[in-house]
């Protein structure tokens, strides 16, 4: 007798064995157009839906996994993975391909091949190949072999043997798709035939595992999904996500530049720090709101800080170290050791806490070459970070407040954030009943608020569990901003205390929370968002006067002046014609023009245009003021259109 309990019903079913592709037709579960069931969870562990079950005393607890899921999808991803590197052996028979890893990725998967080099040419050929592949529709066959065996079907792959002599297993699992075999853990799909659509996306070189000092391999990207409609989907999506680079727009804009000289560094030009520095300015006017205090901290600090810390011992490679006076130094790669040094710089009472000390510290990480995307992935950036300071009983309200401070930042650039709770990991400091009571404050907190969250099991930090925000932009990519995280190890390392009403000292509970997460990598997603067309309130330039000859300049210049006051406005003076002049602020993504000339001057009026095109003329400047000030104090995330407009000059 199989038992096995399946979406909340138990099935008995009187067989010698059962494969849970059997199960899955014995469930009358049916894959649709757009989503395949492609593997199976039984009693926990993700498995081939060729994996049979024996009979059991105990109900088997099985889940079927679909391509809907990040984990299904990401089944067919490897699997399509696999059949990428067979067609590329097949269209290189001449080489002896050795083969790196191959997985699965977030957003597609990847294979490194001992090859001398791939490119774009050879897709053609190796797609075609898939093709074929997929349309024969053979098997995926998984095999389970001793050391000594796997040991000898790669014997020839030195990069296969080096990875099998790094593991401890005795046992290990290999996939045989038609002629080609690979060392796997699985799971796959059924068959080849389950691949519905795929693509490869591009090439590029990779060290052997990740070392620079290792030889190069070349490294193929590419795509899968089940069907062709999905892939076509997602294209699309990935060409708009080029053209929306924040890389290219903010390059284009003249917000930063990215330099050799500098790698990893960004250097913000006049427009793109206007945008720095009003994002600041917003975290500040949250800050004040919610009872947070300012500090600096020194950038670069003596080594025996950081050895307190614990970041000499186990951060050191992403640290940059020097030596000044025969001591080590290191520059700062977290706020936290110098918020701690402003804690302890007094004696600390039960009636000063919770105690928030925020800072905007510019931090460095030595982050590897391959890695810097941008202002994405830099090794220099800010965090807008802050370090609260707590008693164990407020750590729950505390929370609380901060996830509203959070979710009230995010509301302004209409972003919905998705919360994630990660709980504690194998490898972790500290006792169980600390995590307990951190867990407990974490999930309390979420449940005061009625907010709704997605639990991530053994994802919390070493030191304590944490609450991630993940913001969904217009195009469907998901970016982990904001994050909140407990810490009981650092009060614990720099024997923090407060008097308690006992008038004994007692340790605090540290809350790391950072909204944006860094500046940098903020105000990119927002160059994306908004494709560069910023909101008015945080546009390098807000209005742009245009005088449609010489013979209004004067008054064009005149209204500038009286909007420098409060806002950033210029006047164009270029040579260029009327309608040259307004095609350059539509490239500039310049919220407003007002076009002026003789008529207009005579009344004291302008003629408005938005960079959406819509067009109000003979508006009285006095009330373009107050529009403009309505658009930039409720830091509205589009300008006010044409209907807005005519309703607001009603009132």
């Amino acid at each position: 007798m199989i038992i096995v309990e399946l979406e909340g019903k138990r099935l008995e079913i009187e067989q010698p064995s059962l494969t849970c592709m059997a199960l899955k037709r014995h469930s009358k579960l049916p894959d649709t157009g757009d989503c395949l069931i492609v593997a199976a969870r039984v009693n926990g562990k993700l498995m081939d839906l060729s994996t049979s079950l024996a009979p059991s005393p105990q109900p088997y607890q099985v889940e079927f996994v679909a391509t809907d899921s990040a984990e299904g999808l990401a089944v067919l991803r490897h699997s399509a993975s696999h059949i990428m590197t067979r067609a590329v052996k097949r269209v290189f028979p001449e080489h002896r391909i050795r083969l790196g890893v191959g997985p699965a990725t977030k957003d597609g998967f990847y294979q490194d091949f001992g090859l001398p080099s791939l490119s774009e040419e050879d897709f053609p050929r190796i797609e075609a190949e898939m093709r074929k592949i997929v349309q024969k529709g053979e098997p995926f066959e998984r095999r389970v072999v001793s050391k000594d065996e796997v040991l000898t079907l790669f014997a020839g792959d030195e990069l296969k043997l080096e990875l099998i002599g790094a593991m401890p297993e005795k046992e290990f699992s290999v996939y045989i798709q038609g002629e080609h075999m690979d060392l796997c853990r699985g799971p796959h799909v059924a068959s080849a035939a389950d691949i519905g659509a795929f693509k490869l996306l591009r090439a590029s070189g990779a060290y052997w595992r990740g070392d620079s000092t290792r030889q190069q391999l070349s490294r193929l990207y590419g795509i899968a999904f089940p069907t062709q409609a999905q892939l076509d989907d997602e294209l699309r999506r990935r060409s708009e996500a080029e053209r929306r680079d924040h890389r290219r727009v903010g390059t284009e804009l003249q917000l930063y530049l990215f330099t050799d000289y500098s790698p990893g560094a960004p250097i913000f030009l006049p427009r793109g720090t206007i945008v720095y520095n009003e994002l600041i300015a917003l975290k500040r006017q949250l800050m004040r709101k919610w009872g947070y205090q300012e500090i600096r901290t020194p950038t670069m600090m003596k080594r025996e800080l950081w050895d307190i810390s614990g970041h000499w011992s186990h951060y050191r490679e992403f640290m940059f170290t020097l030596e000044v006076d025969e001591e080590d130094y290191a520059v700062k790669p977290m706020n936290c050791p110098g918020s701690i040094l402003v804690y302890k710089s007094a004696q600390r009472s039960y009636r000063e806490l919770p105690l928030r000390l925020a800072e905007f510290g510019h931090v460095h990480r030595n982050e590897l070459s391959g890695v810097l995307s941008g202002l994405l992935r830099v090794r220099a950036f800010t965090q807008d970070d802050a370090h609260l300071y707590v008693t164990p009983g407020q750590m729950q309200e505390e929370i609380a407040r901060t996830i509203s401070m959070f979710i009230e930042l995010y509301k302004v650039f209409d972003f919905a954030a998705r919360i994630v709770l990660s709980t504690r990991p194998e490898n972790r400091m500290g006792e169980d009943a600390l995590w307990d009571r951190a867990e407990e404050a974490l999930v309390g907190a979420l449940h005061s608020l009625g907010h709704k969250y997605e639990l991530r099991k053994g994802e919390g930090a070493f030191y304590g569990p944490k609450i991630d925000f993940e913001i969904q932009d217009c195009i469907g990519r998901d970016w982990q901003c904001g994050t909140i995280q407990l810490d009981f190890q650092l009060p614990e390392r720099f024997d923090l205390e407060y008097i308690d009403k006992d008038g004994k000292g007692h340790r605090p509970v540290m809350i790391h929370p950072a909204t944006m997460g860094s500046i940098e990598r903020f105000m990119a997603i927002l160059v994306e968002e908004f494709d560069g067309h910023l909101p008015t309130w945080l546009a390098p330039t807000q209005v742009i006067v245009i005088p449609v000859s010489e013979k209004s300049v004067g008054y064009a210049e005149s209204l500038v002046r009286s909007l420098c006051a409060e806002y950033r406005a210029e006047y164009d003076s270029s040579d260029e014609t009327l309608a040259k002049k307004i095609r350059n602020a539509h490239h500039r993504r310049i919220p407003y023009m007002l076009i002026v000339g003789p008529k207009e001057e005579h009344v004291r009026t302008v003629s408005i245009r938005d960079r959406r095109e819509h067009e109000k003329q003979g508006v009285p400047f006095e009330r373009f003021r107050s529009v403009l000030a309505r658009d930039v104090s409720t830091r509205k995330c589009q300008p006010y259109l044409a209907d807005e407009f005519e309703e607001f000059v009603k009132e």
